[in-house]
């Protein structure tokens, strides 16, 4: 008869008294187990023992007759269990530790876990439980994290769920309190500890939790003293980084995400120009959740895994002016928009100089991939110090770069050839960016058609209110920089000379509201005329 020590005293009893009564019988032996210190508690839990341990010994020896102890549970019998067990889950799911995991993995159990898995049944119940939830993560999570998670899942549940309740501080996502600003390490550690204890931590178990938290998340770890690399997190899908944490939460791959084997094939697909629904699938998540996707396709740029940067420059480009994921982190600065050009920039440099302008010029194919190729073009060029709007520079000038600013000029006067035979008040938001995007890749260009359209039927007051949105009110309409890209733009000696007349007149309160903001413009270039330092 086993588990005896889960019964009642009332239950307790009534066993023994059976055992007592039948256990004369010829060749009936009973075999009892039990673990001593349950089955004294519930005997002192009885009338008949009362509450005296003394008693509860006695009446135990009665119904015990010979009395065989298990072999102690050494320290090197638990190590090997645990290394068997590990084995299986390992085997069973075709997995191999690498030499960085072992490493993790042995931090982890000397220093938190070897003292917690120090029976056969928690050894058990705790390997039972990795092996009953790893299934389709297998590959899409870091398996020592995943490990680690699964400890404080089985054994500190409601630890657990502070993970997910404090998911955006331990993933370094959230903006923090103004009262955490200045908080020093210790401080922190001690707002962990406080939270750890409310959700039932051991005291004696406090430190080990805290420590094998610091293996997961940058920022415990950091406040623990040790240093950190998010970027390596990242690297190994863990539980630290935003873009993996939910995997772990919900024992397998959100709806919302992409599978690695399914981004990997999509990748390939990309790579082969051969269509398919994982490729599909990746270019819909581009446009959705533009800043996780293109985290992860910065990770394995970061890993040296070789990327189609071709394709994905050229789905980049179809997508662009279709971007619907909402803004990220701290007070939503993380657009889509800058997710998408940091990435092209990225691309594009990976290819061999002679391959970018084709690329860039099959990207301005379309007017949305046309702002992005000369915004990355502009980016490359800026950093490479060939980004001088006049061509000053052009001595020093790549070829390729020149190549590829004339065949992007050639695309977005194209796409803008409708936009000429419109009012200029009728400029769509596409075209406006157009020509603002036009000033870096050609100038020269961009002033010529511009000035030819103000000859033509387009007003340059007009022009201007149409370029410069009056929502950037409380600040200055027109600011230094934006002076010097109406001079890449348009030319500044022009527009005075066009706006002559308007500007020699003074300034008048408008009659209405819709022309305060061309009277706006005009006083600020008034005053950038007067002053011709600041102006140039």
């Amino acid at each position: 008869m086993d588990d005896l020590d889960r019964l009642t005293p009332e239950e307790l009893l009534v066993v023994f008294k059976l055992v007592r009564l039948v256990g004369h019988l010829p060749n009936v032996y009973y075999l009892i187990s039990f673990d001593e210190r349950t089955l004294l508690d519930v005997l002192q839990r009885s009338e008949l023992v009362g509450n005296s341990e003394p008693r509860a010994r006695d009446f135990l020896e009665k119904i015990i007759q010979v009395r065989l102890d298990l072999p102690a549970f050494r320290e090197r019998d638990a190590d090997a269990l645990v290394d068997r067990s590990l084995s299986a889950v390992l085997a069973s799911h075709s997995l191999t530790l690498t030499a960085s995991e072992q490493e993790r993995l042995s931090e982890a159990y000397y220093r938190y876990l070897q003292g917690r898995l120090r029976t056969p049944r928690a050894i058990k119940r705790f390997f039972g439980q990795v092996d009953a939830t790893l299934g389709q993560l297998t590959g899409n999570v870091d398996i020592v994290d995943f490990l680690i998670v699964t400890f404080l899942r089985t054994s500190e549940p409601r630890a657990y769920q502070l993970l997910w309740q404090h998911r955006a501080e331990l993933t370094g996502t959230g903006v923090g309190l103004p009262s955490r600003r200045d908080e020093r390490p210790e401080q922190g550690i001690a707002r962990w500890r406080a939270r750890l204890q409310d959700a039932g931590v051991a005291e004696q178990h406090l430190d080990s939790v805290i420590g094998l938290m610091g293996m997961l998340f940058t920022p415990l770890r950091q406040a623990l003293g040790s240093g950190a690399n998010t970027q390596a997190i990242a690297l190994r899908r863990g539980i630290g980084s935003i873009d993996y944490f939910d995997r772990y939460m919900v024992f397998g791959i959100p709806d919302d995400d992409l599978p690695e084997p399914t981004f990997d094939t999509a990748l390939q697909q990309l790579a082969d120009g051969t269509p398919g629904t994982e490729a599909d699938e990746l270019l819909l998540r581009l446009r959705d959740d533009t800043q996780r996707i293109t985290r992860r396709i910065q990770y394995k740029r970061t890993a040296g895994t070789p990327l189609p940067a071709a394709a994905l420059l050229e789905a980049a480009a179809q997508q662009h002016g279709h971007l619907t994921a909402a803004p990220q982190g701290a007070f939503g600065l993380l657009t889509a928009d800058f997710a998408m050009s940091t990435l092209a920039e990225d691309l594009l440099t990976d290819l061999a100089e002679p391959e970018r302008p084709a690329i860039l010029k099959t990207m301005a194919e379309n007017p949305d991939g046309a702002v992005l190729a000369a915004r990355t073009l502009q980016r490359i060029t800026s950093r490479a110090g060939s980004d001088s709007p006049d061509h000053t520079q052009a001595a020093a000038t790549p070829d390729w770069i020149g190549e590829a600013r004339s065949a992007i000029s050639h695309e977005i006067s194209q796409h803008l050839a409708p936009a000429a035979s419109r009012p200029v008040d009728q400029l769509t938001e596409l075209e406006r960016t157009l020509l603002w995007s036009w000033r870096h890749s050609a100038p020269e260009a961009s002033r010529a058609w511009i000035n030819q359209q103000l000859d033509d039927t387009w007003v340059p007051l007009d022009l201007l209110a149409v370029l410069l949105p009056p929502e950037r009110t409380p600040f200055p309409v027109i600011d230094h920089d934006t002076l010097r890209s109406l001079d890449a733009l348009i030319g500044l000696e022009a527009l005075y000379s066009r706006l002559g007349p308007l500007l020699d007149a003074p300034a008048a309160d408008p009659d209405n509201p819709q022309d305060e903001h061309p009277a706006r413009i005009l006083q600020a270039l008034r005053e950038h005329r007067g002053n011709p330092t600041a102006s140039g």
